[in-house]
């Protein structure tokens, strides 16, 4: 297998590093540093770590360095990426910096809408990002990116309950496979509630104490 070639979903769930979680098309992981400079020196490490043209998305904060391997979604993950993940942990180790995958979050907002493509390039504008695919993209990370869903429901046999309030926006927010649980359960200990975990582990529906609904989505289970 060739180091640019690009891993189906089980290929990635078998080669995925320990440190790191593959969310949203790309392995990601967060790394605890104790001061700002240890994060400074991690980042300045980076890329002579990736292949040519696979550069990471980075995050420096005064206590996280979030690093998304490769730097674009929609590139596929690769043996190389999997490789670069894994030389990007030992520098991190180097450094001093420890992981921390169960912190691993990447959000998006799905919209219903029956006319999405009117809307895309409004988003888009509006968040500084650009139409890709049919959905505003913010390449740097600083937006989330708008997904549009269709107001019927979904025909798969358990459909949700109505809503106790009307709600046309949603989060959806990817932890890695093994960290849905756990998430699930902060919510509901913080005074959320279920609607469905039909779906599980690919994702579950909450709502807040006003009814406002989200999804914790993994990508387990998934074909994509």
């Amino acid at each position: 297998m060739t180091d640019d070639h690009q891993l189906t979903p089980p290929e990635i769930a078998a080669a995925e590093p320990a440190d790191w979680r593959y969310v949203l098309g790309r392995l990601k992981t967060r790394f605890r540093t104790p001061d700002f400079a240890t994060g400074s020196a991690l980042v300045a490490d980076l890329g002579s770590l990736t292949a040519e043209g696979r550069r990471p998305q980075v995050t420096l904060s005064e206590t996280d360095v979030v690093v998304a391997v490769p730097g674009r979604a929609d590139a596929g993950i690769t043996r190389g990426d999997v490789e670069a993940a894994e030389r990007i942990t030992e520098a991190a180790r180097r450094h001093g910096a420890t992981p921390d995958p169960g912190g691993v979050t990447q959000v998006e907002l799905g919209l219903d809408t029956s006319g999405p493509d009117g809307l895309a390039p409004y988003y888009a504008a509006l968040l500084g990002s650009e139409v890709q695919r049919g959905e505003p993209v913010d390449v740097s990370g600083q937006a989330p990116t708008v997904w549009w869903q269709t107001p019927e429901p979904a025909d798969d046999g358990d459909p949700l309950p109505d809503p106790v309030v009307p709600q046309r926006w949603h989060l959806d927010v990817w932890v890695g496979h093994d960290e849905g649980p756990r998430r699930l359960q902060a919510v509901l200990d913080a005074g959320g509630r279920l609607v469905s975990d039909a779906a599980a582990p690919s994702y579950w529906v909450i709502e807040d104490a006003d009814g406002n609904r989200s999804c914790i989505c993994t990508p387990a289970n998934r074909d994509g």
